[in-house]
């Protein structure tokens, strides 16, 4: 059964989550978007069938040391993935920087039964080399999670790039080899630093959630045709990339149409789009695994 994830989406927006105008504002800020409404969430779901998704992985959004709270909880991503099982999975965030931050980490896998980790270091301002980080990767090796670093440029308002090199993340992908780690964004503009990576490393995969210029199928075609050969992935790299949109920011749905407008084989579609998202997130073909 072909199934098709977007494993990167911010749910910010959405009305379960997006409660007040306040907290509207707070979004905008922290993702820095501004041209852009509260959606319903029959809304997600239209978007979803045109784009012709199954899942969208949900990502919390948790940097007190930078804002003082969430802003998207651990509890409302859970709450929003139990309401509905059959369309989403769910990440945590949980601050380094914050004392006793494990404890949350292990809430997040124990109790919320989330699906994974995601960490901005350049939004946090730490190296994912950090001593603070280290219980972290212990811990989702523990659980069989998978991490989500943000990788490559980030439109985020102060965010160091400094921080999400590509090959900042290689020494954590030999030290954990069990681990599975995500590098969001294609690690654009390292592209090719990204893709020696998922050569070297068969724990390291990447996502599509890359559109900083032109159109979706112009920047795709740029990356696949130009920075990589398309025969580079058909033979090499096709296991290790997952699509993912970074909704809001970028055109989910142009995204996902895009890719089957790049001359990839079907096969490799079909991992791109789905399977290697399942086998990043550690769950079978047919059922969710919470």
């Amino acid at each position: 059964m072909e199934i098709f994830i977007d494993i990167h989406v911010h749910p910010n927006f959405w009305e379960p989550i997006c409660k007040t105008e306040e907290s509207f504002r707070f979004s905008q800020e922290a993702l820095n978007i501004h041209k852009n409404s509260i959606s319903p969430i029959q809304h997600v779901f239209n978007q979803m069938d045109v784009a012709g998704l199954d899942y969208l992985c949900i990502l919390a959004q948790d940097e007190r040391s930078v804002y003082g709270r969430p802003v998207v909880s651990n509890d409302d991503v859970a709450a929003l993935r139990d309401a509905n099982e059959s369309k989403f999975f769910a990440f945590a965030s949980v601050d380094p920087k914050v004392p006793n931050a494990v404890f949350e980490l292990r809430r997040c896998f124990d109790e919320l039964k989330l699906d994974g980790l995601s960490l901005n270091c350049s939004k946090l301002k730490i190296d994912p080399l950090d001593t603070r980080l280290i219980v972290f990767y212990d811990t989702c090796l523990e659980r069989d999670k998978p991490i989500l670093f943000h990788c490559g440029c980030s439109y985020e308002n102060n965010t160091l790039s400094e921080y999400t090199h590509p090959l900042k993340f290689e020494r954590i992908a030999t030290n954990y080899p069990n681990l599975r780690i995500g590098l969001e964004h294609f690690g654009w503009p390292w592209v090719k630093e990204t893709a020696m990576l998922m050569l070297k490393y068969r724990n390291v995969y990447v996502d599509t959630g890359a559109l900083y210029f032109d159109s979706a199928l112009e920047f795709y075609s740029y990356v696949f045709n130009h920075e990589y050969q398309l025969t580079w992935v058909e033979r090499s790299l096709r296991h290790q990339i997952m699509f993912g949109s970074d909704n809001p920011r970028f055109e989910q749905i142009r995204m996902a149409k895009a890719l089957d407008k790049l001359g990839l084989s079907k096969r490799a579609l079909e991992l791109i789009k789905g399977q290697n998202a399942i086998d990043f997130l550690g769950v079978n073909d047919n059922a969710r695994s919470h």
